[in-house]
């Protein structure tokens, strides 16, 4: 099996509806392993940050992503996308055998 995985980050001006327009999309593209995470700005000199989202909103995308079928989800303020991305292949790869 190959799985896929793709990510996002929010807090650039994109709308909740629009946060699940894009992860209803990966997964419609069969993408297996999402991340979400918070976007924080570097230092002034980088892309403002316009929304920080709350655990509560969070805890809603992910919600969604499960809904949606994807079969491993990471999604909170400081998820990275390939952080412990060995790791999480890893568990996923264990739930499938």
């Amino acid at each position: 099996n190959i799985w896929t995985k793709s990510g996002l980050m929010v807090g650039l001006g994109e709308t909740i509806s629009e946060v699940y327009e894009v992860i209803q999309t990966m997964r419609a593209y069969n993408v297996d392993f999402l991340t979400v995470g918070q976007y924080l700005q570097p230092s002034s000199g980088h892309q403002k940050l316009i929304k920080y989202y709350s655990p509560d909103e969070f805890k809603l995308i992910e919600n969604k992503a499960w809904e949606l079928g994807f079969k491993m989800v990471s999604c909170s303020p400081l998820t990275r996308s390939s952080y412990h991305a060995d790791e999480h292949f890893e568990m996923l790869r264990k739930a499938s055998a």
